[in-house]
């Protein structure tokens, strides 16, 4: 009877232990949930970058340029950007800081300064950390040219 006892005890602590708040998934809008979702492998998301990679075409010395890279959560769970730094200090960058629910988008702007660059062709890069499965850190890059003053049609 001893045994028969032990062993009810034993399967309700384990039936007890499933229902454990440690095995919900992340929500995106609960702070603890968003901690997981930084810390936890097991957690992380998938993002699809509907443009990594922009050509702005060509402008004059001077002039600013607004960049976009728009993304995707593919994955199951909420998907944070942690940390978006450009290259250089002539980019200027901002972008989605809340987390983003699966199939939902976010938003990384830059904004190029042509006067703290160079003329000619230019190829600078953003670097984004995010909570993503395989590899966390992505580039992105933009291009273009920037006409010297010399040549501008004025």
């Amino acid at each position: 009877m001893r045994y028969l006892t032990l062993l009810l005890v034993l399967w309700m602590a384990f039936a007890a232990c499933g229902k454990s708040n440690k095995n919900r998934a992340p929500n995106a809008k609960d702070p603890k949930s968003i901690q997981k979702s930084l810390t936890d492998t097991a957690y992380f998301s998938n993002i699809l970058w509907q443009d990594s990679i922009v050509n702005f075409g060509t402008i004059n010395f001077g002039e600013k340029v607004e960049i976009k890279y728009r993304f995707k959560n593919v994955g199951e769970f909420p998907l944070i950007l942690t940390n978006v730094v450009p290259g250089c200090g002539c980019t200027v960058t901002t972008y989605t800081s809340a987390p983003i629910a699966p199939n939902e988008e976010g938003l990384i702007t830059a904004t190029f300064d042509s006067n703290r660059s160079h003329g000619g062709v230019i190829r600078k890069s953003i670097y984004c950390q995010t909570n993503t499965k395989g590899n966390t850190k992505h580039e992105l890059i933009f291009q273009g040219e920037v006409r010297d003053c010399n040549s501008c049609d004025y």
